[in-house]
């Protein structure tokens, strides 16, 4: 299946592809320069007056261009130069050379959506130790010497999901759970919250649960998969953005009318929200990140105190609540 690509708006935004000597890895990377200041201040050097900000997500996906925008949006009364990095799809690997890359280049912060916080931990260190102050967001590196965490609690967050799914089939029915990294602590602990909820409120079946390890192609062909050997589930509990974007290309192909309740509020699910294709989203309230990750490089460039959590908070989305920031 062919990847999505980020569409790259604005006159002030320059797009690189960075290849690899050598052995070349298995997807490219993409990188972005983009600038609050005029177009002529943009390059790879600093100016005195001006910070640059590295900013690694796991993969590129039409979630993230989002929050790029709101970053580049907060940035925008500030002397900020953004360098924004991810894999095409899923990859460590290429997600720790990116690291090492803006460790190289000096930058004045960095902030990451961490794909492994074991792995990562090291690099983060690594970074703080040479200067460059860390942010996580979305998932943490808690056991690492980063600055904050901007983002919620997925034990939380799963459990309100369970409120969600007993609401809807009214505490009895069979569901699927599809999620990405089986490896990873927000998926491990939404799964968590969810089951616990579950099980001590409903009689819920879990027919099956698969991890796609952000392959699309693995994503959609385990739906289907699924969904042929349970044709009587009731609902489909997709636990993160590629699961959920991978889920509404099945309904759409299927026609299926049944309960898909997920997390993250993304522009196709916002889209399937309205079209009823999804019947609920868990929002981390991520039109706040942008913001947020902003407010925190700041700080953490002059040495403020650091905060060890910015809760940014999750709540229910349904068709009839949407309002302007969704």
């Amino acid at each position: 299946m062919r990847m999505i690509k980020w569409l790259t708006i604005g006159c002030m935004m320059l797009l690189i592809f960075s290849g690899c000597k050598g052995s070349m890895p298995s997807t490219p990377e993409l990188s972005l320069s983009t600038s609050s200041t005029p177009k002529s201040t943009m390059s790879n050097t600093k100016h005195s007056d001006q910070l640059i900000f590295g900013i690694i997500y796991p993969m590129t996906h039409p979630f993230y261009e989002m929050i790029t925008d709101s970053i580049e949006k907060a940035s925008k009364p500030y002397s900020i130069q953004l360098i924004v990095k991810a894999p095409d799809e899923i990859n460590l690997e290429q997600q720790m050379r990116m690291m090492e890359t803006l460790i190289t280049q000096k930058v004045n912060g960095i902030a990451i959506d961490p794909i492994d916080p074991v792995a990562l931990a090291p690099l983060i260190n690594k970074a703080v130790q040479s200067g460059i102050p860390v942010i996580c967001f979305d998932s943490d590196v808690p056991d690492s010497k980063r600055y904050t965490f901007i983002g919620s609690d997925p034990l939380k967050e799963g459990a309100l999901m369970g409120q969600i799914i007993e609401r809807n089939l009214k505490g009895r029915g069979m569901i699927m759970i599809e999620g990405s990294l089986s490896k990873s602590p927000q998926i491990i602990h939404r799964l968590e919250g969810l089951l616990q909820y579950l099980k001590k409120n409903t009689e819920i079946q879990v027919l099956e649960m698969r991890y796609h390890d952000g392959d699309n192609e693995k994503a959609i062909a385990d739906l289907e998969s699924m969904i042929n050997e349970h044709p009587h589930f009731d609902a489909l509990v997709p636990l993160d953005i590629v699961s959920s974007s991978n889920a509404i290309l099945v309904w759409k192909s299927q026609g299926l009318k049944r309960y898909a309740i997920t997390f993250g509020m993304t522009p196709d699910v916002k889209e399937a929200l309205l079209n009823g294709q999804i019947n609920s989203v868990i929002s981390e309230n991520e039109h706040l990140w942008g913001e947020e990750i902003i407010n925190q490089l700041l700080a953490a460039s002059k040495n403020a105190p650091a905060s060890t959590w910015v809760d940014t908070g999750f709540q229910e989305i349904k068709q009839s609540e949407m309002v302007d920031e969704y």
